[in-house]
């Protein structure tokens, strides 16, 4: 009776027990998605190489030269690249039914319709709300959405809920933009100040008293014509971030002076670590002062976009042909990958992103880069022509294909 007994535990129990065991052990975990055969550019962890990628459970399991391990999905990226997910650190998203706004309103634009697409990951909105309506922002939008979106918090409480209103000294209380961030630190990335025109200087004071409180960066965005651009790049410190940094208006002192030259206090304060995105936007975006500054070393630490509803069906269009139109400029893949990357992601105090290593968050862009003639145009109306441009093929958020273009993740028809 005993002995039957063993017998049946050992056929019943045991025994599938063991051979579950040796199945894997010889056949390994069945992973939900691995990479193969992709040109990886990971800038953070100085990786340029054809490599695979084991992705599980929304995150990265193995970055290597080969992996063997069984996968419910395989994607073939032989001749394709393949970098973290882009990090935009300068868009507009606070969409909403109000006409004629961005804070909550028709001029921001919903990130899902076009932030995949152009292999976009992250989008950092710049100010578009402020310590009185963040919370609407959060939970109509940043709740909602598959993209990942942080904000840095506009000084002026209402954000930019149009021209005049953005004008109210008495709105803009630094106590309660710190402490908004502060209530926020997973969701709020630093403090903006931006459509401001009047003759005060107090709207900036106050936007950095909040940022030092906060401890944030600062995010200027140069609407400031009674202070020249020399004046407030001395008055921000080392991590601020100030954008348009290529624009060419009557309001605003351009970077590259008469000479053709790039202003001494400019590259002063870049060397003293001010960091200058590029806010293309519809109107930030000049050739005449890129061209020049790229040739001279000049050029930005990220790339923001400045995406909302008139820039991208103008010269801006979205994150790559951004990146398309700085290889055109002269940039390597390399560095426009960079500032796509891991810059922005360490800019924005997010060092967690914008890299591929071991454990991170399966945010990846995967993209040819096609070899023809092309056409890239500032906000002037001014186009050059170059000969390499990025196209997106699929885009990863956390560990989901959320962009296929060619069904390279699809299953085949047979």
């Amino acid at each position: 009776m005993v002995f039957g007994l063993t017998i049946f535990l050992w056929k019943r129990v045991v025994l599938p027990a063991v051979m579950l065991l040796c199945f894997g052990s010889a056949f390994g975990q069945r992973y939900e998605m691995v990479i193969r055969g992709g040109h990886v550019i990971d800038p953070g962890n100085q990786v340029d190489k054809v490599q695979d990628i084991l992705i599980d459970k929304g995150k990265i399991v193995r970055v290597a030269d080969s992996i063997s391990d069984s996968a419910a999905r395989i994607i073939d990226a032989k001749g394709l690249y393949i970098t973290p997910g882009f990090i935009d650190t300068h868009t507009h998203v606070f969409v909403g039914p109000e006409a004629g706004l961005f804070a909550n309103g028709v001029n921001s634009v919903s990130p899902d319709d076009f932030t995949f697409r152009a292999g976009v990951t992250t989008v950092v909105d710049a100010g578009t709300s402020g310590w009185r309506n963040f919370r609407l922002f959060k939970s109509q939008v940043i709740d909602q959405s598959k993209t990942r979106i942080l904000a840095f918090l506009n000084i002026s409480g209402e954000g930019m809920i149009g021209a005049k209103r953005e004008q109210n000294l008495e709105d803009m209380n630094a106590d309660s933009t710190a402490a908004l961030i502060l209530k926020y630190p997973e969701n709020i990335v630093g403090v903006k100040i931006g459509h401001y025109n009047g003759k005060d200087w107090a709207p900036f004071d106050r936007a950095i008293s909040a940022a030092t409180k906060s401890r944030k960066p600062l995010f200027v965005e140069c609407h400031l014509p009674e202070y020249p651009l020399e004046y407030q790049l001395a008055k921000m410190r080392p991590g601020d971030m100030i954008t348009h940094s290529f624009e060419n208006i009557k309001e605003r002192m351009p970077i590259v002076g008469a000479d053709g030259k790039v202003r001494l206090f400019v590259l002063e304060a870049k060397k003293r670590g001010i960091l200058f995105d590029l806010g293309h936007g519809g109107a930030g975006f000049w050739f005449d002062q890129a061209m020049p500054a790229v040739k001279q070393g000049f050029y930005p630490n990220s790339f923001g976009t400045d995406l909302h509803r008139f820039s991208m069906n103008s010269g801006m269009k979205d994150m790559a042909n951004v990146m398309s139109k700085f290889m055109a400029l002269g940039l390597t893949l390399e560095q426009v990958v960079k500032i796509a990357t891991w810059n922005p992601a360490r800019a924005i105090g997010h060092d967690e992103l914008g890299n591929l290593k071991e454990g991170a968050v399966a945010d990846l862009a995967i993209f040819r880069v096609r070899e023809g003639e092309f056409g890239f145009v500032d906000s002037a109306g001014t186009s050059i022509t170059g000969t390499r441009k990025l196209e997106v093929e699929m885009t990863i958020r956390d560990g989901k294909i959320v962009w296929d273009l060619n069904g390279l993740g699809a299953k085949k028809q047979k």
